[in-house]
């Protein structure tokens, strides 16, 4: 009984050392970063921990008690997908930076002396870009939002906030949960036990993301209450360095690892 009681823990704490893996931490970043308090951060990291322990006990449950076999093309397509989803992640965020300047681009005409820039609300979707009050000169009206976009589109549908970092688990767990459940083959050799494991490994991850992301939130909720410029820096560092590694993420599954060539290598890791 004490062997399981070490081999449930370190699974645990292996879950949590594998939520700061770096495709992880910049995944859930570009989402925390219009999250307004640690509370509100930690609560998308579980949803992101829960989407990843399910694809983990689905694919990893399959090769364990069913013996599947993934394809190298599919284990590669999986990892793809992961640097698919950091890139659209990452130009998620910059899209609102981009906006902000073609709106400032857009009002350039206006009198000098009629604009100004300052943080405004439109219900409960905060931005900034330059606007006029006298006479009223706004680049947008208030329904032109995301978050109203959301609202029209969504409103219907309970808990749609948390589709976005669910959604982005579920993406990596599909990468993860081969080289998981393989591991755990070579310990633990009890399918039913092995698979004990994964769910306390998922567990793990979850506590872990939680963590991560109310870390990671505590500068942002700072920065959007006491400098608006800094709070719009930390989304467009999070925004370009999402781009960047899932392009790298991109380059290193289709061509080193030969996704995209007639000869693909596919180690599970």
């Amino acid at each position: 009984m004490s062997g399981l009681l070490a081999i449930a823990a370190l699974g645990f704490f292996l879950g949590m050392r594998h939520a700061t893996d770096p495709d992880h931490v910049i995944a859930v970043s570009t989402i925390v970063t219009r999250a307004r308090e640690a509370r509100s951060a930690a609560l998308i990291g579980a949803v992101w921990g829960v989407g990843h322990t399910l694809t983990i006990l689905l694919v990893g449950g399959g090769i364990i008690l069913l013996g599947w076999v993934i394809p190298t093309r599919v284990g590669l397509s999986m990892e793809l997908s992961v640097g698919i989803m950091l890139i659209v992640l990452g130009l998620m965020n910059l899209t609102g930076i981009l906006g902000r300047i073609t709106e400032a681009l857009s009002a350039s005409g206006t009198a000098p002396e009629q604009l100004h820039t300052h943080a405004h609300s439109h219900g409960d979707y905060v931005h900034t870009h330059p606007h006029g009050h006298d006479p009223e000169l706004h680049p947008h009206t208030p329904d032109q939002t995301p978050v109203r976009w959301l609202d029209r589109h969504f409103g219907a549908v309970g808990l749609y906030q948390f589709v976005r970092p669910l959604v982005v688990g579920i993406v990596h767990g599909l990468a993860g949960s081969a080289a998981v459940a393989l591991l755990v083959l070579t310990t633990i050799h009890n399918p039913w036990w092995a698979v004990a494991y994964l769910l306390v490994f998922g567990l793990g991850t979850v506590v872990g993301m939680m963590l991560i992301t109310a870390v990671i939130a505590v500068p942002v909720a700072h920065s959007a209450h006491r400098v608006t410029s800094l709070n719009r820096g930390l989304r467009l560092a999070s925004g370009l360095i999402s781009v960047g590694f899932g392009l790298f993420v991109a380059y290193q599954v289709g061509f080193v690892d030969g996704l995209f060539t007639s000869h693909p290598e596919w180690t599970p890791h």
